[in-house]
């Protein structure tokens, strides 16, 4: 699906391998190109993030942004937990790496450019995230969404909970992160989750009408628009209870199971300590 993009364009300097930066007349392309990985978001791809987008918000002939994945099977199937050990193994592990993906979130939500998150198969854990941070999102049939936070006994990262709970409401935000379950496109359509659903062969075309709808329009207009609507939708601050329980989950022998259980292939047994 994105293979032509990749092939094509004018090609921007990436600080990683696994993200491909391209532009194509008014359109700057973000693509998480780790298909191997189904895309999983490794701690140098978190941090290529916003210098990515600062250099696609300072081209005056981008007009739009589209984040996509590359390959058959996945837009972003969540952080790499394979880093997990070293980069996430405690509270104060966690912190740093949250610090990242925060600040990955906010180079996206933050961008005064649209922003289109194109959709197909798997979107996961951090890449139901990256995908909430966008302005929109474009979906195929047959993509699926889940937040499996609770089967790896960790805290959802807050600035990532603020966009969920942004998109769908505080009962459908407990739901998908209580349940950890997978849910349709369909299902996704239906609690806010993503903006348009099409059919796979028509994803690429649809995202196309968007882009070159948004080219037409005045660019101040439309980040004028993105500053004042994030401004009235910022979500409360935490308080220290709840960032005291975040801590508890990532110093916490459950984690520990989780990551371990993950990494053998097998079901985890958690105990709430």
């Amino acid at each position: 699906m994105t293979e032509k993009i990749l092939e094509n364009g004018d090609v921007l300097p990436s600080p990683t391998q696994h993200i491909a930066a391209r532009r194509m007349g008014s359109v700057g392309y973000l693509i998480f190109n780790r298909p191997e990985r189904r895309n999983a978001v490794s701690v140098e791809m978190w941090r290529a993030i916003p210098p990515l987008m600062q250099a696609f918000n300072e081209d005056p002939q981008i007009r739009s942004i589209v984040l996509a994945g590359a390959g058959e099977q996945a837009f972003i199937a969540g952080a790499d937990i394979g880093e997990f050990e070293g980069e996430r193994s405690d509270a104060a592990a966690a912190a740093l790496y949250e610090q990242q993906n925060s600040a990955a979130y906010r180079a996206i939500a933050g961008s005064p450019k649209s922003v289109i998150a194109m959709i197909h198969g798997f979107c996961i854990g951090g890449g139901v995230a990256i995908a909430l941070a966008c302005d929109m999102r474009v979906a195929a049939e047959g993509a699926s969404f889940a937040i499996p936070a609770a089967r790896l006994g960790l805290a959802y990262p807050p600035d990532a909970l603020g966009l969920l709970l942004h998109a769908v409401g505080p009962s459908r935000a407990k739901l998908i992160i209580h349940t950890a379950r997978r849910f349709t496109a369909e299902e996704a359509l239906g609690m806010g989750l993503i903006d348009l659903l099409v059919p796979r062969s028509a994803l690429q075309a649809r995202v196309d009408d968007l882009t070159a709808a948004i080219a037409d329009n005045a660019p101040l207009s439309i980040a004028a628009a993105n500053a004042c609507i994030d401004a009235l939708a910022v979500p409360g601050a935490l308080d220290e209870p709840a960032r005291a329980a975040i801590a508890r989950c990532f110093d916490s022998e459950d984690y520990r199971e989780g990551r371990i259980a993950f990494m053998e292939k097998r079901r985890p047994v958690f105990h709430g300590r």
